[in-house]
């Protein structure tokens, strides 16, 4: 096992930084709900629990020889089946590392409980999310879907980004610029070039976008789901998202989850009519 910080005695439990060695283990850990835990998956996935690929750390939670609870300690913190032993243990080493991240988020009960331990010294949170319907879809749309939805190809792509900055500003509430455009702009390069953004463009302008932010191979999170201010409330919406579930189910991962804030009734009554039913409820929290 690797460990690159000391492990931390609690109780049953004991803490440490998870490596490659640990990979089986924390991949079981999270096929317990792949749904819910498809973006610390897709994390795990890509880096192998390389921290220099990481920009981060996963800390695990180990009651004997058995990886009980996990967090995804980078920009995002993600707490993975985190029983409340573990959720202090990890409050703690977030504190002692003098790690600041940018959100925590995850199943309600447990980023609820996380942020309540680290709030006295990282908050207060920017915007507090504590009631966010978690939605999967494993099966065709109940709507019809729209057949100018396709993915975006990179010659597109200075048509996309305004339509993606202007989503960021609405849905984080932060201009994603800030600092500096590079980083925000290889993001949505990125996921172009992964297959993973799908739009409905017509004279040169984005009328609707969204794409998958996360992926494994049992299921993936869309994110970024923005129209045109113009045409919202045309209904527009239902069959565009109808036809990325189609497109995703087919290519990407054929179980397509999201998250959504309860108080967007717009929106939410929009997942209702494409099909997606709430599995669980999530909570984030933006510093």
């Amino acid at each position: 096992m690797s460990h690159t910080v000391p492990e931390q005695r609690s109780g049953a439990g004991r803490l440490c930084t998870l490596g490659p060695a640990d990979l089986g283990r924390l991949r079981a850990l999270m096929d317990r709900d792949p749904a819910v835990h498809v973006f610390a998956r897709h994390r795990v996935d890509q880096t192998g629990l390389h921290e220099v690929l990481m920009g981060g750390r996963f800390y695990g939670w180990y009651v004997g020889t058995e990886l009980a609870s996990a967090c995804h300690a980078g920009a995002n913190v993600v707490p993975v089946e985190a029983t409340p032993e573990a959720i202090e243990a990890f409050a703690d080493q977030l504190l002692l590392d003098g790690h600041r991240a940018a959100s925590v988020v995850g199943p309600r009960d447990q980023a609820s409980a996380l942020w309540e331990l680290v709030r006295p010294s990282w908050g207060p949170a920017r915007s507090e999310r504590p009631d966010q319907p978690f939605l999967v879809l494993d099966r065709s749309p109940a709507v019809a879907a729209d057949p100018r939805v396709r993915r975006v190809v990179m010659d597109e792509f200075d048509l996309l980004y305004p339509a993606s900055v202007a989503m960021f500003r609405e849905e984080v509430g932060v201009d994603p610029e800030a600092g500096g455009a590079s980083g925000y702009r290889a993001r949505v390069a990125q996921l172009i070039g992964w297959g993973w953004s799908f739009a409905i463009v017509e004279d040169d302008r984005v009328l609707f976008k969204a794409e998958v932010g996360a992926a494994t191979a049992q299921a993936c999170q869309v994110q970024g789901v923005w129209v045109a201010p113009e045409l919202r409330g045309t209904g527009i919406a239902a069959a565009a998202m109808a036809a990325v579930v189609e497109q995703v189910r087919e290519s990407v991962a054929p179980l397509v989850t999201l998250y959504v804030n309860a108080h967007n009734v717009p929106a939410r009554r929009l997942y209702d009519r494409v099909g997606f039913e709430q599995v669980e409820t999530f909570a984030s929290y933006l510093l």
